[in-house]
């Protein structure tokens, strides 16, 4: 459940200007998006205060199988194979995409076009969900055919248990 809420320059807690406020669930772990009044508005948060829960942090991904195989040669195959395999192992440790607090995405070749796409199909995974975000324009990755990587760090409740 994520709260977004406006605070002064300086950090204060304040009031609440202009957010809404989700009712947290049973064992729920509360998400604060901090977005400070006169910053830029984006598909991302400032920043998210993580109360209560633990914390999990995802290993970069990238378009490879298994085998360690490039699986798409388009960015956009790319992306939704970096996508898909991120929601497996977000999956496997008993979270999803509502329970991102950072995203971290390496890009390489950044154009205007490849942030678009990208930012498209990142919005259909997150359908909403903000959160704080870092966006790194970069020459290369481990393998010459592979375009993106992106990380994770998810925040769960205490009572989740993975399996």
């Amino acid at each position: 459940p994520l709260e977004d809420r406006n605070r002064g320059a300086r950090g204060s807690a304040g009031s609440t200007v202009g957010s809404e406020r989700i009712e947290p669930q049973e064992n729920a772990m509360n998400l604060e998006c901090i977005n400070p009044p006169g910053m830029s508005v984006g598909s991302y948060s400032h920043a998210v205060i993580v109360n209560g829960g633990r914390l999990v942090f995802l290993s970069g991904q990238v378009a490879q199988d298994a085998s360690g195989n490039v699986t798409a040669d388009t960015f956009e195959g790319q992306v939704e194979q970096v996508f898909d395999s991120l929601t497996t192992v977000l999956a496997a440790s008993g979270a999803q995409w509502t329970d991102v607090v950072k995203m971290t995405v390496y890009l390489c070749d950044i154009s205007p076009e490849r942030v678009r796409i990208f930012r498209e199909l990142r919005g259909r995974r997150l359908a909403g969900h903000k959160p704080a975000s870092t966006l790194i324009g970069t020459s290369g990755l481990v393998h010459e055919k592979l375009m993106l990587e992106v990380e994770l760090v998810a925040g769960l409740p205490e009572a989740v248990a993975t399996g």
